[in-house]
């Protein structure tokens, strides 16, 4: 069973809040949920808040060490194709 501090520690941020902490346009960040390639989110009641760690560890899938590494030239492609 989770530990229950540890759930009530969890910091929920809205759209434009979680936009600010990954340095994207908040528009973006809903490009990319609409499109299923974002951080994990909730929809609690009619609001959608993203979970601190899931933007950490969405951004963190993200690391490239060079330009030719896979995910850079993945991530690349993928931000041209929804323009």
């Amino acid at each position: 069973m989770p530990d229950r501090a540890a759930q009530l520690a969890t910091r929920y941020v809205r759209t434009h809040e979680a936009a600010r902490i990954l340095g994207i346009s908040p528009r973006t960040l809903e490009k990319y949920r609409c499109h299923g390639s974002g951080p994990t989110f909730r929809k609690l009641g009619g609001r959608v808040v993203y979970a601190i760690d899931d933007l950490e560890a969405w951004a963190d899938q993200a690391a490239c060490r060079s330009m030719s590494d896979p995910r850079y030239v993945e991530a690349r492609a993928a931000g041209h194709a929804h323009r």
